[in-house]
């Protein structure tokens, strides 16, 4: 009898720390890893990342956009021109937010939401890429002659954005796209244009990055004097700051604008210097500890 409780007395201890080992791998095999920061800011450069607000937080976000280099050193490489948005984001919850903003181009408005419909994940649930759908509406409001009703100055765009961050250093995204304008500036244009954007960051320190933005518009639906949009740019992060340093081919701002409607070539020398930034305001209330 006393030879059994002593083997009992040994089993035992071993058993228990089995027994705590096996929970702690069906805990860590059920555990979900959320990808973030496949961007830093809800913009790659012109066009629109995966990435949404938060909840309860809002983006104010200032766009400038300078006339083209070559115009030479009497326009001061195109300093003395510009165009400027202003924009407003906030988030209703960490996957939907809206946003509005006014560009000073064509003196146009434009609203629009985002929802994040998957998000990229490892462990327990393999998601691999982040899919974030956009639908947008921009009406131009600047005199025309002949005047143009509001429905003819409209636009609308829908888009389907998918990203995946490969690494710590390296996120690329695929931007389906349709944009719908009531009336084209060129009558033969499509009013209805289809294209597909492509956009990439590469971390260079832990608050830098270069980024690059290439829409591609399919054959046969603008006119020829337009051409797809190009950009690159050099991101900062400085704490609820994003700056972005950037050159592209447009100078417009919206979807309409800088897809479809871009006249610009980086072969003329058609190139435009300009900035985004981006600023974090949190309206989440904090939990304070009672007396």
């Amino acid at each position: 009898m006393r030879k059994i409780f002593l083997l009992i007395s040994f089993i035992l201890p071993f058993s228990a720390f089995a027994q705590e080992d096996l929970m702690e791998l069906v805990s860590d095999s059920n555990e979900v890893f959320v990808r973030t920061a496949t961007f830093k800011a809800t913009r790659i450069i012109n066009g629109h990342s995966v990435e949404t607000v938060g909840k309860n937080n809002m983006d104010f976000i200032i766009s400038h956009r300078f006339d083209r280099i070559n115009r030479g050193f009497e326009e001061f490489f195109g300093l003395d021109a510009a165009t400027n948005r202003l924009g407003l984001e906030y988030g209703i919850n960490d996957r939907f937010m809206i946003g509005l903003g006014r560009s000073s181009f064509q003196k146009t408005f434009d609203y629009f939401a985002k929802y994040k419909l998957l998000r990229q994940t490892s462990g327990a649930v393999n998601t691999p890429v982040s899919v974030t759908l956009f639908g947008g509406y921009a009406i131009r409001t600047q005199k025309t002659t002949p005047q143009l009703s509001g429905s003819d100055r409209s636009s609308y765009t829908a888009q389907f954005l998918i990203a995946r961050k490969f690494s710590e250093a390296f996120s690329l995204q695929l931007s389906p796209t349709l944009i719908h304008r009531n009336r084209a500036d060129i009558f033969t244009d499509n009013k209805t244009v289809i294209a597909t954007g492509i956009g990439g960051r590469m971390k260079l320190t832990k608050r830098t990055s270069l980024n690059g933005e290439y829409n591609y518009v399919l054959p046969n639906q603008i006119d020829d004097n337009y051409k797809n949009n190009l950009s690159f740019s050099f991101d900062l992060e400085t704490g609820g700051h994003v700056f972005q340093l950037l050159f592209t081919n447009s100078f417009g701002m919206t979807e309409r604008q800088f897809i479809t409607e871009t006249d610009g070539s980086w072969g003329s020398g058609d190139i435009h210097f300009g900035f985004n930034i981006s600023r974090t305001f949190s309206f989440e209330k904090k939990n304070r500890l009672k007396p």
